[in-house]
This record gives structure tokens, sequence and C-alpha cells, in this order.
């Protein structure tokens, strides 16, 4: 008897090795579905646009700096350049996004049109540029160009429109900046007579962009507010502040965010052209990671929103296979059960084939899910894999009246898990707690189960033939 017990717990163990294997493999399919979807967004970024991260406007002035020094009867002369931005006091974005979706293949990929007004106001701008003349000497010659607006891009590809005025006229816009780090973008040049002589000069950016899963801003200004919309119901605001006001419905949102100079650092990182907190378009070494900007000093904070998928069926499918193992284990247990209760004898093959059917369902889901909504994906190949389990129970464990409990409770299984995968922050407590009843109920069945004399009754036990009723 004992050697009977042993050879069958070695056979399941060897069963249980085979199912982990082949969840592995499933696992790896998922991943490399997930890979897939990751060089889909990648393509549609290198034809499109990727992340975008909106920066200024700023005002920039190209100066060089001539000094002589005496050596003996001659004199040295040495030319240095340097540049003088001023950054606004005021500065004001409106946005409004419309989620576009695009298709590469199989995969789905958020982008956006965004229709964004900007309004900036520089303080004392004419004594900024009369400054580098004032500080001049006899020794020292300081020349410096036409004052330019700068407004500074993560991925210049994506602007589709941009006009820019300056005290109700408008200006050339043209490509880049004359930034030194952040190069990519759009400027345009100031002409002295448009430079009010005292107060403030009013600039106005009309702005059409596209990007691709991410927007952001930069508090560039003393005081700096931020209004966005979109047509998207699942935001997720992140970045170096969260909105102050936000209001999220099904058919969008609604958020804006009120920036004081004194809660950011970003005027004196951007002053100090220092790298994004955030990583960027692939290729792109002037935006880093918060890791790898740590080296170099403050990196620039930003108000970030992003336009997730909350239902994207790849994350769901992967998180579903983690639960893999422990539906093959709990439906072993299930099937133990019966056979000790009902004094079955299950061969190990036929437990085998209940675990195969049991993963095959992972497979089934993420083949669906990239045809279909991920809940109706989820219905079909659950339902199909219960009617299987339900059908094959039957014939093993000798009767209909077993085999319909058994499919309840196997759909009850795939019941818990979407319920889990619907679930973020409360699925640990979920699980604990479903770990813990199925637990319950294990140890209520088995609680008058005499082991000892089970395995010496079983021992001697005739195996009941397939499909017969006890």
């Amino acid at each position: 008897m004992k050697n009977r017990m042993f050879t069958k717990a070695v056979a399941l163990l060897a069963m249980l090795g085979l199912l982990m294997l082949g969840l592995g493999l499933i696992h790896d399919v998922v991943q490399d579905r997930i890979r897939n979807r990751d060089n889909a967004v990648q393509g549609v970024v290198a034809s499109l646009a990727g992340r975008q991260t909106l920066m200024g406007p700023v005002l920039v002035q190209n100066c060089t700096e001539t000094t002589g020094l005496k050596n003996g009867s001659k004199t040295e002369w040495t030319t240095r350049p340097f540049q003088r931005m001023l950054l606004p006091d005021q500065l004001r974005h409106e946005a409004r996004a419309r989620m576009e979706e695009r298709s590469r293949g199989l995969h789905h990929v958020s982008t956006y049109a965004m229709q964004d007004r900007i309004s900036a106001s520089f303080a004392n701008v004419a004594s900024f540029l009369e400054r580098p003349a004032s500080e001049a000497t006899a020794e020292q010659t300081v020349r410096c160009g036409p004052l330019r607006v700068a407004l500074s891009l993560s991925d210049p590809r994506g602007i589709r429109s941009a006009s820019i005025d300056v005290q109700g006229q408008s200006l050339d816009v043209g490509p880049g900046t004359s930034l030194e780090r952040y190069s990519q973008g759009l400027q345009a040049t100031l002409a002295r007579h448009q430079i009010p002589a005292s107060g403030p000069l009013e600039l106005s950016i009309a702005l059409e962009l596209v990007g691709t899963e991410k927007l952001a801003f930069v508090p560039l200004g003393t005081h700096s507010q931020v209004q966005l919309s979109a047509d998207w119901p699942h935001p997720s605001f992140g970045g170096s502040f969260l909105p102050n006001q936000r209001e999220v419905g099904s058919q969008g949102f609604n958020a804006s965010w009120n920036l004081s100079s004194l809660a950011s650092s970003a005027r004196q990182a951007f002053s100090d052209q220092q790298p994004l907190c955030q990583p960027s378009r692939r290729g792109i070494d002037d935006y880093a990671s918060p890791a790898q900007a740590a080296s170099g000093g403050p990196c620039l904070e930003s108000v970030d929103t992003d336009f997730v998928d909350p239902i994207n069926p790849y994350s769901l499918s992967d998180r579903a296979t983690k639960y893999g193992l422990l539906f093959v284990v709990l439906t072993f247990v299930a099937v133990g059960l019966f056979e000790v209760l009902k004094r079955l004898r299950v061969h190990p093959v036929q437990y085998l084939l209940v675990g195969s059917a049991l993963c095959s369902f992972f497979l089934l889901l993420v083949s669906l899910s990239e045809h279909l909504r991920f809940s109706i994906a989820y219905g079909l190949a659950a339902g199909a894999c219960v009617l299987l389990l339900g059908y094959y129970a039957s014939h093993i464990l000798g009767s209909l009246r077993r085999g319909l409990p058994f499919a309840a409770g196997i759909a009850s299984l795939y019941g818990l898990l979407y319920v889990l995968l619907q679930l973020e922050q409360g699925a640990l407590i979920v699980g604990s707690l479903a770990l813990f009843g199925a637990l319950a109920v294990i140890m209520v069945c088995t609680r008058h189960v005499d082991w000892y004399a089970f395995g010496r009754q079983d021992s001697d036990a005739p195996a009941m033939p397939q499909g017969v009723q006890p």
C-alpha cells in the first residue's frame, strides 16, 4: 500500500512538473506577444511622434564676450560665446487632447492630437536687453544677437501647426531652438520695435501637436497654470505634481494645475540645462530618467498625464498566467477530494489531462483577446474549459452528479480570477481570503476522514470502471 501511494505521489509530482513546463511555455508566448505590441508602439512612434513634453516658451539671446588681456605692448583678445535666457513670470497652458487610435497589425496604440493655447508674460524685458551693454568695460566687449522666442518639445515631428503672436503681432516661426540641450522645437525672432519699452511682454502661442500615450508640461513660470482636458476616461496623473483639481468621467476628464516656482526647481534646472526627470523617445540622450540625471544634478520636474489602457489584453493575460499553477494545484486537490471521499481511483494521466485543459485556457485567452474584447474573450475561453472539464469529470468520477459540482467549482475559480484581474489595489486581500476559504472547505470536508483506515481500504478496493454509477 505504501509503495502504491508513494508511486502515485511521485507520478502526480511528475504530472505537475510537466504542467508547470507547459505554463512556462504559455507565459513565454504571452511575453512574446507583449514584445510584439511594444514593437508596434515603437513603429507608431517612429512614423508619427512619441511621448510629448512641452518646455517654454522662453526668451533666448546668444551673446559673445570679447576680452582683451595686455601682454607687454600687445593685447591678446579672447572670445567667449554664452547664452542668456529669460523665463516667463506668468505661464498658462489651455490644452485639449483628442484621442486617436492607431493600429499596427493586431495591436492598437493610443495616440492623441492636442490643441494648446499658451500664454506667457515676461516682465522687464527692456532692462534684460540693456544689461550686457551696462556690464561691458574698456577691456571687455559684449555683443548680443536678436532676442528669440523658443518653445522646446521632446519630439518636434508631432507639430502640425504653430503660430506665435507678440503684442498682437504675428511672428515668423522656424524649426529648432537656440538652446544648447533642448534644441528640438520651434522658435521665432523678435524685432526691437516689438519689445515694449516698459511693462511686460505678452506672448501667445497656438500649437497643434500629436503624440503617443503620454503628455507632459514643464512649469517654467514664476506662476504656472496648466488646464488639460481630453476625451479619454482613464488618465493616470504622475510626474512631480498631481493636479489641484480633476474631474474624470465616462466621456473624458478635466484637470488643472496651479504651481509656484517656490514649490518647483524646474526654472533653475532649465537654466542649468538639466535633463528631464523621465525617459523619452529612444535614441535621444537629452532626456534621461531620474537615475541617469541624479549624477548630473537636479532634473526637470514636470506634470504628466498618461493615457493608459486599463484593459490592455496582454498585461491582463500576463497577470492571469501567474495564477496558472494555483489553478492546477487547486484542481488536483479537488479531484483528490473526490478520490478520498467517494473511494474512487483516478489515474495520474487523467490528472494530467485535466491540468492540460486548465493550461489551455490561458493560451485561448491571449489568442482570443487579440481579436475580441477582453471580457468576451475571457468568457469564451472560460466557458469552453468549464464545459470540457465538466464533461470529462463526469466520466472519470463516475457520474454526472459528481461532474457538475466539479464543473461549478472550476467556473468559480475562473470567476474569482476575473475579479482579481479587475482589481489592482485589492487583489492581494481578495486572493488571500479566497485561498483561506478553499483551505477551510478542504479541512471541513475531510474532518472525519481516517487516513490510515482509508489507505488500508483503498489498497484492497478494486478500480471502478469508468462511466459506471456507484
